[in-house]
């Protein structure tokens, strides 16, 4: 610690300084005007202005140095808060940078999870087409355009729409009514005598023929099966099947 200086006051700085010299300067005015007390008005005019010229000397220093303090202070407060808003614009920038990546992200998820689901449905449609193209096709039955396969597809019917009958039932009333002619008709009989000639396999009338007609026939009185399933439904009606019937009907 240098000799001069007191314990537990720190070293003055320059403003104290020029403090110290204004009041030392303005004491030793006194003390010259104080002296000299005969010395003329004029001559204490003087000293006067020159204590006067001290005093404000000294504490413009005084002022200049407080002046430039706060205005250290406010700069730092201003570059401080400059400091703070460029720190908040930052995060709030990088925050929208990583919403922006995290909202991209999901979206290209959620694209690729979409397309994985577009393409399981195509690969199983695929797989389901294959299936159906190996699969096994329906056996359509076919049946003979000749008396035989008449009667049969004639059965095949009946039995859906659970109309009794039998093929030998059938085909007996057959070979009796038109000798298996699908186009004979009866122009003599009583039937025909009204207007209504009996027609087809079983020698069926037109009335009768649209009171039984069978759903899925043809509605031609001429055509074989459409004649037959219409015939054996009516024999069901009127005598419980085609195989109970001997003579004409």
């Amino acid at each position: 610690m240098p000799k001069h200086a007191v314990s537990g006051h720190s070293r003055p700085n320059r403003t104290h300084k020029f403090a110290v010299a204004g009041v030392a300067a303005a004491g030793a005015a006194a003390l010259v005007f104080a002296v000299v007390p005969g010395a003329d008005a004029e001559q204490g005019k003087v000293e006067a202005a020159a204590v006067q010229n001290v005093q404000p000397a000294a504490f413009s220093a005084v002022n200049t140095a407080a002046k430039t303090q706060q205005a250290t202070i406010t700069k730092q407060a201003d570059d401080s808060a400059a400091k703070g808003r460029a720190e908040i614009a930052a995060a709030k920038k990088k925050a929208a940078a990583e919403a922006a990546a995290a909202a991209k992200a999901k979206a290209a998820a959620a694209a690729k999870a979409k397309a994985e689901k577009e393409r399981r449905a195509k690969e199983a449609a695929s797989r389901a087409a294959q299936r159906a193209a190996l699969a096994p096709k329906p056996v359509v039955k076919t049946y003979p355009n000749n008396l035989d396969g008449w009667i049969r597809e004639s059965l095949d019917i009946m039995a859906k729409h659970n109309i009794p009958g039998s093929y030998n039932g059938i085909y007996r009333n057959i070979m009796r009514e038109s000798s298996g002619n699908p186009m004979a008709i009866n122009n003599w009989d009583i039937n025909a005598q009204n207007g209504t000639p009996s027609k087809g396999l079983l020698q069926v009338i037109q009335p009768t023929f649209n009171a039984y007609h069978v759903a899925g026939t043809s509605w031609n009185l001429y055509d074989p099966v459409a004649n037959i399933t219409a015939a054996c439904n009516y024999a069901a009606a009127k005598y419980g099947s085609m195989d109970n019937v001997n003579s004409a009907y």
